[in-house]
């Protein structure tokens, strides 16, 4: 069968592997319809990633058919059926797993990152990793995984109807955060560079935008709700400047929530931590519950599809499409990779 594979950074190939075969007792064998590509694999083709080693199939973000199924599978996962997958391991023994939050599992190993991914022809999973949405097209299905990671962030936040919540950065993260908090019934206010995103991140539920750029920005947010400032803040850029905002503008006793990194320290005035009295959090991966929000969010309309697909390729052309992006980041919005509609 035919699969996408990255040799080294910046080195793609459409290969030919062996096909998985038959899904032992507990798998089914999935048939890939479309793979959505993310900033992790953007990365991965550039050769930052630091969890990836080559050569390596990238992929998480993913649409499928059921093939075929194993024995023991519950029936309703049957030969046809589409579905989405939740792309992560967990051990079952680290801490994160025993106190029941197995996204954030020590020894996680994500589909096209730490093990090889979706953009192929054919993959095996376990059942308890489907989550199907009959009443949602392949191409929503494959928005659901990202999304997920900024709803559980909101989700980490606590985010309750009438809260001021302010999104740093309208990406694809960012857009899931905005979309699960504006659906929970906050009042969301969303900031990025980008007027593109800015206009999306309304389309996704935020009642304003922010441009970053604006000088006096900062200021802007602390005149937000009567001065209070926000209730939530959830960063999704990964600046030490953005990370330092979230602090310095969320309300007393509000809470912070981080999904980006910093690829170099970050400086804090300690001393709001301790004055607010804050609640600093972070916000990995997504959990099982978090792609069930995403889906009822999906199936009532609640998120600009077609908007944020900006590009649809085919399994031969992923590896251009990755240098497009790769030469000019900013001038890309979703990408989505044609493994298999028409079969």
């Amino acid at each position: 069968m035919r699969a996408f594979v990255l040799d080294a950074p910046g080195k793609p190939r459409i290969a030919e592997v062996p096909h998985p075969g038959s899904p032992a007792p507990g798998e089914v064998l999935l048939r890939v319809r479309l793979v959505g590509m993310c900033g992790s694999d953007l990365s991965t083709y550039a050769g930052r990633n630091p969890l990836v080693t080559y050569p390596r199939t990238p992929g998480h973000e993913l649409a499928a058919t059921i093939e075929e199924v194993g024995a023991g599978v519950p029936a309703e996962f049957a030969v046809g059926l589409d579905v989405t997958v939740i792309p992560y391991t967990a051990c079952g023994a680290c801490a994160p797993c025993r106190r029941g939050r197995a996204n954030a599992c020590r020894n996680n190993q994500t589909l096209g990152v730490q093990r090889n991914g979706a953009l192929t022809d054919y993959v095996r999973v376990p059942w308890q990793k489907l989550k199907p949405a009959p009443g949602l097209s392949l191409r929503t299905l494959s928005l659901v995984e990202p999304l997920t990671v900024g709803t559980h962030a909101v989700r980490r936040g606590r985010v309750e109807t009438g809260d001021a919540v302010l999104v740093l950065g309208c990406g694809m993260v960012g857009l899931g955060a905005i979309a699960a908090a504006a659906y929970r019934g906050a009042r969301v206010t969303a900031m990025d560079q980008d007027a593109a995103k800015l206009d999306l991140a309304r389309r996704a539920g935020a009642e304003r935008g922010l441009d970053a750029r604006i000088a006096h920005a900062g200021n802007l947010i602390e005149r937000l709700d009567g001065g209070e400032g926000p209730d939530v803040v959830i960063e999704a850029v990964g600046s030490p400047q953005t990370f330092r905002m979230a602090v310095e503008c969320v309300a007393f006793t509000g809470r912070v929530v981080y999904i980006g990194y910093t690829k170099e320290p970050v400086t804090y005035e300690t001393r709001l931590f301790v004055q607010k009295e804050l609640d600093i959090i972070g916000s990995r991966n997504a959990t099982a519950e978090d792609f069930d929000e995403v889906i009822a969010m999906l199936e009532a309309g609640r998120f600009p599809v077609d908007d944020v697909v900006g590009l649809t390729v085919p399994l031969e052309e992923a590896g251009a499409a990755l240098e497009r992006w790769h030469a000019n980041p900013a001038s890309m919005r979703k990408i989505l990779v044609d493994v298999g509609l028409e079969r």
